[in-house]
């Protein structure tokens, strides 16, 4: 690799730490620390301090933009969710079902079904609050129930198809979509299971979260529903709607050709701020109007839930500017010239190359699709190979390694549970690392037993 690949690798490790120094350390705000790295990030690497800016906008706009509807409406309908006392009915009937010491496999179970057809971030809010509603109501930490709930999300939404980074490698390799998304499964739940319940289990005793949760306070029902619950199966067709609408979009997408007028529909109803949408009007009819809430009692919780998502709007967003800067320096080639000359096997190759793309842009999609993309040539091209449903699980599991400050699930995580980045990085980088090394070893399996 050449001298300037060496020193971008160089800039970028020591802006990661100087960031974390600043946020952890010196306790500035995290939005405004991510900026000053950004612009110091790009002016060291000989970037023109417009085009700096220009990026860090650029980033910052295409971050919120791919988020702040979803986060809003689901916002919205968990909160009508707890208004009505659903998440209660839920939690109660969830509570009922496994019992105190099985609700955190319940939320890894719940994770992993739900999040097959949905984005990690639609996934997240979607569940969240069901989480805040569990803790309450079982007394368990919040860290306990959510590592199993982050854990699921994740390791699917790297793993299987539909989404589109695993998608994006199935097409690019010519894998069957069929074995990828098996194969998916067998390697993904045992490393759920270690990443979610497992970890969790043992890191709770060690964080201490504070008393004050915002976040948990603004998703709180405040109303008299507590005798007169909605029924399970009604709110259950709530939360699981949006994930039905998405479903249908994916099927559509495996089943119908292009330009077929059905699969044009359900693409539109299946994208995650429509279907969260619907969702949303849809439970303001069914637990609100027909549980006697009235117009104004619907736009005072719709309004109430959504102060605290400004913040982590912002830090998302500034983590995509971050982002943005990194790739525009050219930190993200650097890194995969840097995995190149060390001639490793496809598989470990194909980890290696994601993992290093992740963790210089933060995204999940970014770096299975450009894993797949260099990754291509190389095996049509090596004698022998003939699995490409392991590689494209390789990818997926270097793609979620060490998720931090650039990566807008890990924001997603301090802000909601209201942890310090150094518990953020004790939780959710610790179990995002387990579940990619994991899901690397079970594929080294798969591929020793002929698959």
């Amino acid at each position: 690799m050449h001298s300037n690949g060496t020193m971008l690798l160089l800039y970028a490790l020591a802006s990661i730490i100087i960031l974390i120094l600043m946020i952890a350390k010196w306790r500035l705000n995290p939005f405004v620390s991510l900026i000053l790295v950004s612009i110091g990030m790009g002016a060291v690497t000989g970037m023109p301090l417009t085009k700096v800016l220009s990026a860090f906008q650029d980033g910052l706009g295409s971050g919120i933009g791919s988020t702040a509807s979803v986060i809003a409406l689901g916002t919205m309908l968990g909160k009508i969710l707890a208004e009505s006392g659903g998440a209660e009915r839920i939690a109660t009937t969830t509570i009922k079902i496994f019992g105190p010491k099985l609700i955190h496999w319940a939320m890894l179970v719940i994770a992993f079904i739900v999040g097959i057809p949905i984005f990690y971030q639609v996934g997240f809010i979607l569940l969240i609050p069901l989480v805040f509603t569990l803790g309450r109501a079982s007394g368990i930490s919040l860290v306990k129930l959510t590592i199993p709930l982050c854990a699921g999300l994740a390791t699917v939404h790297g793993l299987l198809p539909p989404h589109p980074g695993s998608m994006q490698c199935v097409e690019m390799l010519h894998a069957d979509v069929g074995k990828t998304i098996l194969y998916g499964f067998i390697v993904g739940f045992p490393a759920a299971i270690l990443a979610g319940p497992l970890y969790g289990n043992w890191i709770t005793p060690r964080i201490q979260l504070p008393a004050h949760n915002p976040f948990a306070e603004s998703l709180e029902g405040s109303s008299d529903q507590d005798k007169n619950l909605p029924g399970f199966w009604l709110t259950i067709f709530s939360i699981l709607l949006p994930v039905l609408l998405m479903v249908f979009s994916s099927g559509a997408n495996i089943f119908l050709p292009h330009g077929n007028n059905v699969r044009a529909f359900m693409n539109f109803m299946g994208d995650p701020v429509v279907s969260l949408l619907i969702a949303l009007l849809v439970s303001m009819v069914t637990l609100g109007f027909w549980r006697g809430f009235s117009s104004a009692d619907l736009l005072k919780f719709t309004n109430d839930c959504l102060g605290p998502t400004a913040g982590i709007l912002l830090l998302i967003g500034a983590g995509g500017g971050f982002s943005e800067i990194l790739y525009r320096a050219g930190v993200s080639n650097a890194m995969a010239d840097l995995s190149h000359v060390m001639h490793l096997s496809p598989i470990m190759l194909g980890f290696i190359i994601a993992a290093v793309i992740r963790v210089a842009t933060g995204s999940q999609t970014v770096a299975m699709s450009m894993s797949g993309g260099m990754l291509a040539p190389i095996i049509f091209s090596t004698p022998g190979f003939h699995s490409p449903e392991l590689l494209v699980l390789s990818i997926g599991a270097g793609s979620s390694i060490l998720s931090h400050v650039n990566d807008g699930a890990f924001w997603l995580l301090k802000e909601y549970l209201n942890m310090t980045v150094s518990q953020t990085f004790k939780t959710w980088t610790v179990s995002v690392t387990i579940a990619s090394i994991a899901a690397l070893i079970l594929t080294f399996g798969l591929q020793a037993l002929g698959l």
